[in-house]
């Protein structure tokens, strides 16, 4: 799955009185434009470590060099899961947790190498 099949991806039916719209197959909204911040609010935990991938992936490829990635503070459950990516994805050069400008310790800012800095596949 790629970056952004997880924003492609029908949302679960909502029970409803109202009848269903036929289904045709085509589901495919605007593609979504890839930003520097990535926010892990609206996704499920089970999917956040393979979405953090595959962002930092499409990040660096697209060649930024820093980004935030935005995952609340709360247990701390997906900031381990961002930090595990982070510490063995090829693209991080560093990463550290976001200061009081750019999300506190609910934010982690990651340090992507360039893309002259990347290791060849």
């Amino acid at each position: 799955m790629g970056f952004f099949d997880w924003f492609r991806r029908k949302p679960a039916p909502a029970e409803s009185d109202e009848p269903d719209e036929p289904d045709d197959g085509d589901f495919d909204p605007a593609q979504p434009e890839l930003t520097e911040e990535l926010d892990l609010h609206t996704f499920q935990p089970r999917d956040c470590a393979d979405l953090v991938d595959e962002y930092l992936t499409a990040a660096h490829e697209k060649g930024f060099t820093t980004v935030r990635v935005i995952h609340g503070k709360g247990k701390g459950t997906l900031r381990r899961i961002v930090h595990s990516v982070c510490e063995k994805h090829p693209a991080v050069k560093a990463f550290r947790l976001g200061d009081q400008r750019s999300g506190s310790w609910g934010a982690t800012l990651v340090e992507l190498h360039g893309q002259q800095d990347a290791d060849p596949k």
